[in-house]
């Protein structure tokens, strides 16, 4: 282990990913982490390992980077390096755009805002798919204009289809009765009305029609890694999701993951990353298409997902590889770390509790796994750590599992099946 050597990690956000990321970072170095955000939401109270300060009005320009010039002056005069870590879609953008500014104070570990913006943005992601040769959905391109100037849009693909918003920032501000996420549409009926909806609420940027992969949870997968500041790839995880949420708002956010090893899909992310100088975290999503043995990629986060605490309990804390990368440069003669190749180091990241995850995820030889390192007691979850256990958050992850067996109740028949 290296000596340890002065550092300031600072978070951005107050959700799952920031808890995550905080609790990586106190598991290795014993010490709260400061983070900053709009609001407080659940998984950073009554902690003491996240030292959180609110800002209203935070979450977008200008008032964010009017607050981060003010931030430059109070940490100015740390020697040590302060690392500024995004943990949400508008985060990792405003750290990117303002990077030029920020750099003489902060170390911001993220590609330039051009392709930030390429890789942001689903539709020029597929772009950037196609020119590297990665598998992804079929998909056609539904744009406002397109709505505005026709009585009915084209759908090339049997129902059911799979309709998605291309600007995920934008989106967070768009509200309907029946928003999601992510919409699983069965008829055209359907698909009219959903488009309507959406770009008759305020959403201006294009919409995303793919052909439905077939197959339920458990043909998800989900790959986390983190390359340096030399465009190398020094770390992937891969996940097995085996169940995700069902409730409209949250629908397709994993609840359920289990450790697993691919090294194509290694390989093949891996080459893509240090193509396009890639540096910092990297999230993907991928569904494997039985009908011609693919994955196929849906998107690429530019963080770590609310789920990402898996590659932690994996054994690969996430939170370190930025420490070792910008504080230590440990990274540069490493060779590349490619998760899970040991079934007996596995543990299961559970989001909810074991009885929903019991009742809900689909019978196969991957739940039976899953069940076995429950009995073994080889599972975690990101909220509930040792170390930071009081009344208030057993109270509070208490009523979190009630609202997540509610939501299962209600609308799993609805969405999932």
């Amino acid at each position: 282990m290296n000596d340890l050597k002065e550092f300031t990690p600072i978070l951005l956000g107050s959700d799952f990913n920031v808890y995550g990321m905080a609790r990586s970072l106190y598991e290795k170095y014993h010490k709260p982490v400061k983070a900053y955000a709009e609001v407080r939401l659940a998984p950073t109270r009554y902690t003491k390992i996240v030292d959180l300060t609110t800002i209203p009005g935070f979450s977008e320009d200008p008032k964010w980077i009017e607050e981060m010039r003010e931030l430059k002056k109070v940490y100015a005069s740390h020697k040590e390096p302060v690392i500024l870590i995004g943990c949400g879609d508008g985060y990792a953008e405003l750290i990117s755009k303002h990077k030029d500014e920020l750099s003489d104070v902060f170390v911001c570990p993220y590609v330039g805002f051009d392709l930030i913006k390429q890789l942001n943005s689903k539709e020029n992601f597929y772009h950037m798919c196609d020119k590297h040769s990665l598998p992804y959905p079929k998909t056609k391109i539904i744009t406002k204009n397109d709505f505005e100037n026709n009585d009915k849009i084209d759908q090339p693909f049997g129902y059911p289809v799979a309709l998605k918003p291309t600007n995920s920032v934008e989106w967070l501000d768009i509200h309907f009765e029946g928003r999601k996420k992510a919409f699983v549409i069965k008829s055209e009926e359907e698909f009219n009305d959903i488009v309507a909806k959406v770009y008759e609420n305020g959403y201006t940027s294009d919409l995303i029609l793919q052909d439905f992969i077939p197959g339920d949870d458990s043909n998800m997968r989900v790959l986390n890694a983190y390359v340096d500041k030399n465009h190398k790839v020094k770390m992937m995880c891969l996940g097995h999701p085996l169940l995700e949420d069902p409730s409209p708002s949250s629908i397709g956010n994993y609840v359920a993951i289990i450790p697993e090893y691919n090294q194509a899909i290694y390989d093949m992310i891996q080459k893509f990353l240090e193509d396009i100088q890639f540096t910092g975290y990297a999230n993907f999503d991928m569904k494997y298409d039985s009908r011609d043995g693919s994955y196929k990629l849906f998107e690429i986060n530019l963080r770590q997902g609310r789920s990402s605490f898996f590659v932690t309990l994996a054994g690969y804390n996430l939170a370190d590889w930025v420490v070792q990368d910008y504080v230590y440069d440990s990274l540069k003669n490493q060779d590349t770390v490619y998760g899970n190749k040991d079934v007996n180091n596995y543990s299961l990241w559970l989001g909810v509790g074991k009885n929903v995850f019991r009742k809900y995820a689909k019978e196969n030889a991957e739940k039976d796994l899953a069940n076995k390192l429950i009995n073994e007691g080889k599972f975690g979850t990101t909220f509930w750590y040792s170390k930071d256990r009081n009344f208030k958050r057993w109270l509070l992850i208490t009523w979190m599992k009630h609202i997540y067996k509610k939501n299962f109740d209600r609308y799993f028949s609805i969405n999932k099946e």
